[in-house]
């Protein structure tokens, strides 16, 4: 039908294009000829008329329709447009608090980094891991240390293999209330046989890794034992004798596993010195300070996807602070730089939740006078205090950012009267030896 109408309309402009003419005529040929007094021939076929041009749009439009489209953006697209519009301009307003952010990390290799990476210790073996490397070794080292102290393994893998910390307290203070019993009630034999079916077992117990092998390193076995009107015998953890002869090392057992944490690698602060640089605020940081694991994912997903609602309604100041606190908590390190009152800069790597005190900690084991008190303030010019129980992330000091250090004015001022005067060099000796230039 379609392409019948398309045949009409050009019929009708084909026919009023006037008389054609032969390709190999010449100049002279294509001259008008003089009108003969010929009979006039037949009137030429006439063209539809307007209500039938109309007829034939209206069928048009009706077959473009029936045919298929292309796919145009779903809410969801028009939403994550709409953020990615209005988002930029909410961090430009946060970012004038003076922090140095970075909204994007640079391609490596194009411009030197400001720190190679983050990277960590093994506590276990003194290995210096990567961040992609950091839980798979710590779990080898974990595994392998079963071989020289199953019972210090087994509680290690309980605490840090199970990330859900509530249930993994459940499932402690279970064990502990097991062996409370064992120990209180020694004669008692109850007490000694724990039902691998019972339901408080299954519930707390049994879905914990490292548990098993807990129960196992300090004398449980598994046995098959009867049980009262059941023809199938059921699957018991029962104490040997020699376990049960020695209850003090039951009781140790009990608070090793009561007392014990997860084993964590220990970031690594790759401290740097530089010499005075125009380019001190400027980072250039490598993809381990934004790469999300799958948890931060999800969280940054959340966020975005309530970004537009968020900006549309009207907010008062106390809920514009919190969404900015909430924003800066998808950070998990920072990178902090301390410029110092000779020029020099001080660079470390830190926790984005780690406290004020911590900066000062390491700030105070680089300088030569650490007994000096001194100041720390941000770009802004807000004083940080080492007492404030303040993290990085609440402070705005994430991903990075450059602070300024000062001398207590008034303990310089009593120096000075008492006829004492301080060391010129700020920071000490061995660190001046590796001052580098900032690029």
């Amino acid at each position: 039908m379609k392409k019948f109408f398309q045949e009409i309309k050009a019929d009708i402009k084909f026919k009023s294009a006037g008389a054609g003419q032969k390709l190999t005529e010449s100049a002279a040929e294509k001259a008008p000829k003089p009108k003969t007094n010929q009979p006039a021939r037949q009137q030429s076929r006439q063209g539809p008329t307007n209500e039938a041009q109309m007829a034939a749009a209206a069928a048009l439009a009706r077959l473009e329709q029936k045919q298929p489209r292309a796919r145009g953006p779903s809410s969801q697209d028009l939403m994550r447009s709409q953020v990615k519009k209005e988002l930029p301009a909410e961090e430009t307003v946060s970012g004038s608090s003076g922090t140095n952010m970075v909204s994007e990390p640079k391609e490596e290799g194009s411009t030197p980094l400001a720190v190679p990476g983050v990277y960590f210790t093994c506590p276990l073996t003194g290995d210096i891991l990567r961040k992609d490397q950091r839980d798979t070794r710590i779990k080898e080292a974990i595994l392998s240390h079963f071989s020289t102290d199953p019972v210090a393994a087994s509680i290690m893998k309980i605490h840090t293999f199970n990330k859900d910390r509530d249930r993994v307290k459940l499932g402690v203070d279970t064990i502990a209330k097991y062996l409370d019993n064992i120990h209180l009630h020694p004669e008692e034999e109850k007490y000694r046989k724990i039902k691998l079916q019972n339901k408080v077992f299954q519930e707390r117990i049994n879905c914990l890794e490292g548990a098993h092998e807990f129960f196992e390193a300090i004398g449980f076995q598994k046995t098959l034992l009867p049980v009262p009107d059941q023809e199938v015998p059921e699957e018991f953890y029962v104490l040997s004798e020699a376990a049960l002869a020695q209850p003090e090392s039951l009781e140790r057992h009990k608070e090793q596993l009561l007392s014990g944490e997860p084993v964590r690698a220990t970031l690594i602060r790759q401290r740097r010195v530089f010499r005075p640089s125009p380019m001190a605020s400027q980072f250039d940081l490598p993809s381990d300070f934004f790469n999300l694991t799958a948890e931060e994912a999800k969280r940054e997903q959340k966020l975005r996807s309530e970004a537009v609602e968020r900006l549309s309604m009207l907010r008062t100041k106390a809920m514009r602070e919190k969404e900015e606190q909430r924003e800066m908590r998808k950070y998990t390190y920072t990178l902090l730089r301390v410029r110092l009152p000779d020029g020099c800069l001080l660079q470390g790597t830190f926790y984005a939740r780690e406290r004020v005190a911590a900066l000062y900690s390491f700030v105070r084991e680089a300088l030569q006078n650490d007994w000096l008190p001194f100041e720390l303030l941000a770009s802004c010019g807000q004083k940080l205090s080492e007492d404030e129980n303040l993290a990085f992330n609440e402070c705005g000091l994430v991903p990075s950012a450059l602070l300024t250090f000062s001398w207590d004015m008034a303990v310089l001022e009593d120096i000075k009267a008492a006829g004492a005067k301080p060391d010129s060099s700020i920071l000490k000796p061995e660190l001046l030896l590796t001052i580098e230039k900032l690029s």
